[in-house]
């Protein structure tokens, strides 16, 4: 039976009454960037604003130190929303200029704007919160304080952990260019070490003793690049020497090692060109006599859509509207695009949605699902939280057209009142999606139901190996 207490514009009304306040939880969190693992004055930034509104905190979540759950309520349906927070490397940036200006040489910036993001989803979890207080309806919201996204798969962790098990449905967003329900699915992804063992030696004295690791390195990066004609074209493999054993040439080398990034749209390919990799790697070292081992360090699955919950979220969107940006929002994305962005950027920043989109500077409209899905071509941790609850993700205009992601272009928009705009839209539609599962039980059933025809009977098995822990993770990022 559905209660028609949790109304859209009930639930807008709450999160328009804190918005401010969480507004200016973002601008803090975009003040102190802190890097993968080491968030620690951001989350204690979020856990203090959600004890104060009534949550129960849950510290050092699925093993990692700035991973935490805030849950309000009891009882079913229990619903999560998904905040993150961690910063990039090297993207410092004075904000509201449109010339690259770093406040300080080689320190982080919040280039993928997860100071908003973690921000916006604590918003809409204290807005759904404060309904089901004020008018006495059961049922537990969580928020989920999930690190380490850019490096590091948090939620990764924290599904292995089990801490989404018991979730009804789980809400997410994306600082971006456009508005819209995310419809692409992602790649499936892992990461790994190859690790070269060979014998050093005098490289002109007796180069015949010698066995040469970093030569192993680079006839695996050969096999692996002949192979890209016969992977699937829509799979990736990435790399990097990270240890190419010492700058002396007169040495033979006798440790080298490579870090190998394969994606593909669908984790058991992932898992099945990977392999591939493995035995190129083996190749490699039978051919210069050398020894490999491979240490997985990172890895997600692919998400998982749920057209139920597209569906109702995108209905809520275009109910609610645009952020409403004003003339100074407009006239300041235009600076910045006349001054910091090429053409080029703005073609590839709307061509996934609507090429017309490239005539304007902010979007302001809601995009209509397209009927059929796509895969992005990048990776998130959410697909992991996807294969266990059904789960959604929306997108809010908060930076200019054309905007490049990881770059100073969007950290000097990242606290400025256009992105609080986006942001407080994305708070409403995931709000407002949530108490829709709340007040109709049917909604939660058929998107179960869809979530079990699209795994296709697997059960979902954690792509990080059990050995592998977030302290491994810890290092890898320091």
């Amino acid at each position: 039976m559905q209660n028609d207490r949790l109304s859209l514009d009930e639930i807008a009304r709450r999160v328009d009454a804190k918005a401010a306040d969480y507004c200016a939880l973002s601008d803090r969190i975009w003040a102190m960037p802190e890097l993968a693992f080491e968030e620690h004055r951001s989350v204690a930034e979020q856990i203090a604003m959600l004890e104060r509104e009534g949550f129960r905190i849950t510290k050092n979540a699925g093993g990692m130190a700035t991973a935490f759950v805030a849950e309000y309520g009891s009882g079913g349906p229990i619903v999560g929303i998904l905040g993150e927070f961690d910063a990039l490397p090297d993207l410092a940036q004075v904000s509201g200029v449109t010339e690259h200006k770093p406040t300080a040489k080689g320190t982080p910036g919040h280039g993928c704007g997860h100071n908003l993001l973690g921000s916006g989803s604590a918003l809409a979890a204290v807005a759904l919160k404060d309904a089901l207080e004020s008018e006495g309806i059961a049922g537990t919201v969580r928020y989920y304080g999930c690190p380490a996204e850019e490096s590091g798969s948090g939620k990764t962790f924290m599904a292995r952990a089990g801490l989404f098990d018991d979730l009804d449905a789980a809400f997410c967003w994306h600082p971006a260019v456009v508005n819209e329900v995310q419809s692409m699915s992602s790649l499936a992804c892992i990461q790994a070490f190859f690790r070269f063992t060979g014998r050093p030696s005098h490289a002109a004295a007796t180069p015949e003793l010698g066995r040469s690791a970093l030569d192993a390195v680079e006839l695996m990066n050969v096999g692996v690049n002949y192979m890209r004609e016969h992977m699937p074209s829509d799979a990736r493999v990435h790399y990097a020497i990270t240890n190419s054993g010492g700058d002396a040439p007169n040495v033979v080398q006798g440790y080298a090692e490579s870090l190998y990034l394969v994606r593909s749209p669908f984790l058991p390919d992932a898992e099945r060109l990977f392999d591939r990799v493995k035995k190129i790697a083996e190749g490699a070292a039978l051919m210069t006599e050398t020894t490999v081992s491979v240490q997985i360090t990172d890895a997600t699955s692919n998400v998982l859509l749920n057209r139920a919950l597209q569906d109702a979220m995108v209905e809520n969107m275009k109910r609610l509207g645009g952020p409403g940006f004003d003339a100074k929002d407009y006239a300041f994305a235009e600076q910045l695009q006349k001054a910091a962005i090429t053409p080029e950027d703005i073609v590839a920043s709307v061509k996934p949605y609507d090429l017309s989109l490239k005539a304007k500077v902010l979007h302001d409209g809601v995009l209509s699902l397209p009927t059929r899905e796509e895969v992005m071509m990048g990776s998130t941790d959410v697909g992991d939280v996807s294969w266990i609850v059904p789960t959604v993700q929306c997108h809010a205009a908060c930076f200019a057209i054309g905007t490049p992601f990881h770059t100073w272009q969007l950290v000097t928009q990242g606290n400025l009142p256009a992105a609080h705009k986006g942001m407080v839209l994305a708070a409403k539609a995931m709000a407002s999606t949530a108490a829709d599962c709340l007040r109709n039980p049917d909604l939660i059933a058929r998107a179960k139901a869809e979530l079990k025809e699209r795994t296709g009977g697997r059960a979902y098995v954690c792509p990080i190996p059990p050995e592998v822990t977030p302290d491994d993770l810890r290092a890898k990022a320091a």
